[in-house]
């Protein structure tokens, strides 16, 4: 292999990405070659892909051909859930190389720099077999204040409009011993924060008959990161221990993000969910009542087959009422191989509503975050300040995810400040 041999990594989807294309690249740099932008044409393309929605997997398609129009002769090499459910059709795209599927990813570092190794299909019997450990951070200066630690893998859940579990399999995590070390490696490379992700997080220790809260509980004894965040959890698998914890120890921040998805109890149970809306409105209050500044992020799905106008508004509702920080909105999209998918059509909200609807949650949203906002001025929060934006400003997040701005100073990136809000 030729040291001067250049490669990029193009990210589309979640945090559990970032985190699984950041151990991508550092196996090739451990292997000599050299890491640059895309518009550098680099000569291995690695696109980790993502198909949650249609749009995804269209997104995904879009940054194939944009990395080939950019250097034709670049080695492709694509992989991600994407890969791994549509793989037939990504590997006809003119000037695709390899496909790995979620259970190859650990094999980029033997296709790459091999034009001609041939196409890696994933196998539909073997999807979530093996658990592909991965983090981010330290690599360079820009990811050197927060990484992304996967702890968890693969869903059992099933829901009926999801294929996550199609593309990343069961459930299965490894050890607390083996995230701790993982933890302790992030904080020698001078990270001070960590976001836990995975697929379904909260299910953590499925594998090796541990908890999430025991997870927690060994992780805040690693020296030298000041701040965990906790990616997105399942209302159900939120329990009172976890919440209680994250209010009791300061290296747990006041930020949750939990997915919603209706309002509706008779469309969550169309969706498969397993919880009700007494649930998570009560998780919420639990939250509240220990931190009542935290920001609560919510997942919600707008349109979903069967979806009547009183089911919308009781979703409308709920949220208005609960008043979380911000609403994550996805217009519904059919996804091959899922039950919802084959409702009859009969079902299907128009396309003309869905987009009424995505706009009412997301001006929703925009009321809901600005009063989160206001309800902080005033308030002492600390800031780990991350890294140069434009007009010579730093930013950076507080405890509870709030975007603050500075006049830049080197000496305080990577560093946790205390501010007043304003």
């Amino acid at each position: 292999m030729n040291e001067a041999c250049t490669f990029t990594v193009i990210t589309l989807g979640c945090k559990l990405n970032y985190a699984e294309s950041a151990t991508m690249a550092r196996d090739l740099l451990h292997r000599g070659y050299q890491r640059v932008g895309l518009s550098r044409g680099a000569d291995i393309t690695i696109i980790n892909t993502c198909s949650v929605t249609e749009h995804a997997d269209k997104k995904s398609r879009q940054a194939i051909r944009k990395a080939l129009h950019i250097n034709p002769k670049t080695q492709i090499i694509v992989t991600g859930c994407s890969a791994q459910l549509r793989a037939e059709s990504l590997r006809l795209i003119p000037g695709v190389e390899t496909v790995l599927g979620t259970d190859f990813r650990d094999r980029v570092g033997e296709v790459a720099g091999n034009p001609g190794v041939g196409a890696l299909f994933p196998g539909t019997g073997t999807v979530g077999s093996v658990f592909f450990p991965a983090w981010s951070g330290g690599e360079d200066h820009r990811e050197r204040t927060r990484s992304f630690l996967k702890v968890q893998d693969g869903c059992d859940y099933c829901c009926t409009y999801c294929t996550v579990p199609l593309a990343r399999g069961r459930s299965r995590n490894i050890p607390i011993a083996e995230v701790v070390l993982q933890a302790r490696e992030i904080a020698g490379r001078g990270v001070k924060e960590i976001v836990l992700t995975g697929v379904n997080t909260g299910d953590f220790g499925k594998t090796t008959g541990e908890s999430f809260a025991d997870l927690l509980r060994q992780l805040s004894y690693v020296e030298g990161i000041e701040r965990y965040r906790i990616s997105s959890i399942e209302p159900n698998l939120l329990t009172g221990e976890i919440i209680e914890m994250t209010a009791r120890l300061k290296c747990f921040l006041p930020h949750f993000h939990i997915p919603l998805q209706s309002g509706s109890s008779r469309i969550l149970r169309k969706m498969g969910r397993r919880y009700d809306p007494e649930l998570f409105a009560g998780k919420v209050s639990h939250i509240r009542s220990l931190m009542p500044f935290a920001f609560i992020g919510v997942d919600v799905i707008a349109g979903f087959p069967g979806e009547t106008e009183a089911d919308f508004m009781e979703t409308h509702n709920l949220l208005a009422t609960l008043k979380p920080s911000f609403l994550h909105v996805f217009p519904f999209s059919p996804r091959p191989g899922t039950p919802a998918a084959k409702l009859p059509m009969s079902e299907r909200i128009r396309e003309g509503i869905i987009t009424e609807r995505t706009r009412m949650l997301g001006q929703l949203s925009d009321k809901l975050h600005q009063e989160f906002i206001l309800a902080n001025k005033g308030r002492k929060e600390e800031v780990l300040f991350e890294g140069k934006t434009g007009n010579d400003k730093m930013h950076g997040y507080t405890r509870n995810y709030i975007r603050i701005e500075r006049p830049y100073d080197r000496s305080l990136i990577n560093t946790v400040v205390e501010i007043i809000l304003d």
